[in-house]
């Protein structure tokens, strides 16, 4: 069984998410919080946020809500770009420097270890 959770529209670009993201895919969701929790960039707090949502998700999808989170791990974490905020900037003699302010979108899915 999978959950899946998403944060749109972090206003961050796509290519310092991915580098925090890049960290906890396919690790176990214990593993992959604690390296999140202590990571030192910025992003990583938005990282840990879609994933504990991811968690959350799944927990809601059983009855009665028990599941260990030691079975499950992180199945599919991914970083799409988002809309761009495009702002001037004045440069010298009369030109104008175009600003583009980047966003992202990131899903996480989570999935318990299926044992045979």
């Amino acid at each position: 069984m999978e959950a899946v959770a998403r944060f749109r529209f972090i206003p961050t670009s796509p290519r310092k998410m991915r580098t925090v993201i890049d960290l906890i895919r396919g690790k176990s969701v214990e593993e992959a919080l604690n390296i999140l929790h202590y990571c030192k960039k910025h992003s990583a707090r938005d990282a840990e946020k879609v994933l504990r949502s991811a968690v959350a998700n799944l927990m809601n999808k059983f009855e009665d809500g028990r599941i260990e989170i030691s079975n499950l791990y992180v199945k599919e974490a991914y970083v799409d770009g988002g809309p761009m905020l495009k702002r001037i900037l004045p440069a010298p003699m009369g030109r104008a420097f175009r600003i583009r302010k980047r966003s992202n979108h990131v899903t996480i899915v989570v999935a318990t270890k299926e044992n045979k």
